[in-house]
C-alpha cells in the first residue's frame, strides 16, 4: 500500500529591496552592506561608472550610457531622468519579485534628483510598496541646489507610498561642528538602516508577536510624509527611554507627529522583557497617534540582548493633518511643482533666480518652486513631539528659465557634489 505524507509548504518571506540612486544613495547602500543587514537585497543605480563600483551591492545598474557616457549627470536632474528612462526595462527587471522597495538618494544633484522619481514610479506601477528616504543639501551648497532638491522631493512624493526626508544641516546641529564628515554621513545612513532593518526584522524574524507583510502594507501604503526613529536603552525605565528616543529623532525633517494615521512599532528585547514594559512603550507611542490610527506592534525576542530594549517606530500619514488645515489670514500661498504642458514631466530647469529663495531649513514635503500667486510663498510650519519650530521658503516670479549651472557650482568641493549626484 502506498503511503502519502502531507508536507506543509511554508509561505516565502516578503522580498525587500533597497535601491541606492546616485552618489548619495550608493553611499547609503555601501553603509548597509558593510553593516550586514539581513533579509534585504541591495541595488545601486548611477550614471557615474566610477562611483558605482565602490558601493558593494551585488546588482549594479549603470544608467544612461548613451546619455552620459558613464561620466555622471553633471548636477542636471533632467539628464538623470533621461538616463533612468533610457534603462527603464533594466530597472524593471531589477525590481522584479520585490514586495517592498526602499529608494534612497541625495537630493539636489543630477542622478539622485532626476532618476529616483523614475525608479519610484516604475516600482509603484509594478504594485510594489515603495518607501523613499532622501537627504536635503547643506545650506552652503547654495539656493539653487536646494530648489532642485525640493522639486525632486515633490516629484518623488507623487510616486511613493511613504517619504522620509533628512536635512543635511541637521547633521551639524545634532552632532556638533567638531564631528567628522565620516561621522556625519554615517548618522544619516543610520536612519535608512534603522528603517530597513526594523521592518525586515518584523517580517523575516519570528517573533513573540508576529507581524506579516500585509500589516506593513496597511500602515505604509499611500500614506505620504513619514518619520522613522530607533531608540535603544538599558537599565531602569529602559522601555520608556527607548520609545521616547525613537519618536524624537533629531535628524529627521521637522514634521508634526500629532495625528499620525499609521504607526508601525517593532520591539526587540531579551527574555527579561516584561508586560509592564510592553505597556509602557504602548502608552508612549499612543501619545502622538490619532484616535483612528492603524497601529501595528511586533515583538521579537533576541537572546543576545541582555538588559537592553530596542524600539523602532515608523509613523505615516503625517502630512494629512497639515493638508486638512485652512490657510490662516496673513499666511502665504503654497508653492507648487511646475510641469511641462506637453509632456507632463517636471521642469527641473525652470527656476526663479531672484529673491530669498530658500531659508536655512524647510520643513515638510510637497514643495515646488513656482509661485501659486503673485505673492511670495512659504513652506508649512511643523512641530516635533517635544517642541515646535517653523521654517519658510519664498521665491520670486518673472525670472528667465535656465538650465545652466550656477556660477558657484564649481566652488562646492567635489566630494560633496559626488555625494549628492
Amino acid at each position: 500500500m502506498a503511503h502519502f505524507e502531507l508536507i506543509e509548504k511554508m509561505a516565502p518571506n516578503a522580498v525587500i529591496k533597497v535601491v541606492g540612486v546616485g552618489g548619495g544613495g550608493g553611499n547609503a547602500v555601501a553603509h548597509m552592506v558593510n553593516s550586514a543587514v539581513d533579509g534585504v537585497e541591495f541595488i545601486t543605480a548611477n550614471t557615474d561608472s566610477q562611483a558605482i563600483k565602490n558601493c558593494g551591492a551585488k546588482l549594479q545598474l549603470q544608467l544612461g550610457t548613451n546619455v552620459t557616457k558613464g561620466l555622471g549627470a553633471g548636477a542636471n536632474p533632467e539628464v538623470g531622468r533621461q538616463a533612468a528612462l533610457e534603462d527603464r526595462e533594466r530597472i524593471i527587471d531589477a525590481l522584479q519579485g520585490a514586495d517592498m522597495v526602499f529608494i534612497t538618494a541625495g537630493m539636489g544633484g543630477g542622478t539622485g534628483t532626476g532618476a529616483a522619481p523614475v525608479v519610484a514610479q516604475l516600482a509603484k506601477e509594478m504594485g510594489i510598496l515603495t518607501v523613499a528616504v532622501v537627504t536635503k543639501p547643506f545650506p552652503f551648497e547654495g539656493r539653487r541646489r536646494m530648489q532642485v532638491a525640493l522639486k525632486g522631493i515633490e516629484e518623488l512624493s507623487q510616486h511613493c507610498d511613504s517619504l522620509i526626508t533628512i536635512p543635511n544641516e541637521k547633521l551639524i546641529t545634532v552632532l556638533g561642528r567638531n564631528a567628522t564628515m565620516i561621522q556625519a554621513f554615517r548618522a544619516a545612513n543610520d536612519v535608512l538602516q534603522g528603517a530597513v532593518q526594523g521592518i525586515a526584522d518584523l517580517i523575516v524574524r519570528p517573533g513573540l508577536i508576529n507581524v506579516d507583510f500585509a500589516d506593513v502594507r496597511t500602515v505604509m501604503s499611500e500614506m505620504g510624509l513619514a518619520m522613522m526613529g530607533t531608540g535603544t536603552a538599558r537599565g531602569d525605565d529602559r522601555a520608556q527611554a527607548a520609545a521616547e528616543s525613537a519618536i524624537q529623532n533629531p535628524l529627521l525633517d521637522d514634521v508634526n507627529l500629532a495625528g499620525a494615521n499609521g504607526i508601525l512599532v517593532n520591539i526587540t528585547a531579551g527574555a527579561d522583557f516584561t508586560m509592564a514594559e510592553f505597556d509602557e512603550i504602548g502608552r508612549t507611542i499612543d501619545g502622538f497617534a490619532s484616535e483612528d490610527a492603524t497601529v501595528v506592534v511586533g515583538t521579537v525576542l533576541d537572546p543576545d540582548m541582555q538588559d537592553e530594549v530596542r524600539v523602532t517606530v515608523v509613523a505615516t500619514g503625517l502630512n494629512r493633518v497639515a493638508a486638512g488645515k485652512s490657510q490662516r489670514p496673513g499666511e502665504r500661498a503654497p508653492i507648487k511643482l511646475v510641469r511641462n504642458a506637453t509632456t507632463g514631466q517636471p521642469e527641473f530647469s525652470d527656476f526663479d533666480n531672484g529673491g530669498d529663495a530658500v531659508s536655512k531649513a524647510v520643513g515638510g514635503v510637497g514643495l515646488g518652486l513656482r509661485r501659486a500667486s503673485s505673492d511670495s510663498v512659504a513652506a508649512s510650519s511643523s512641530s516635533s513631539a517635544s517642541s515646535s519650530s517653523s521654517s519658510s521658503s519664498s521665491a520670486s516670479a518673472g525670472s528667465t528659465p535656465t538650465a545652466e549651472l550656477p556660477n558657484d557650482y564649481l566652488d562646492i568641493p567635489a566630494f560633496l557634489r559626488r555625494q549628492a549626484d
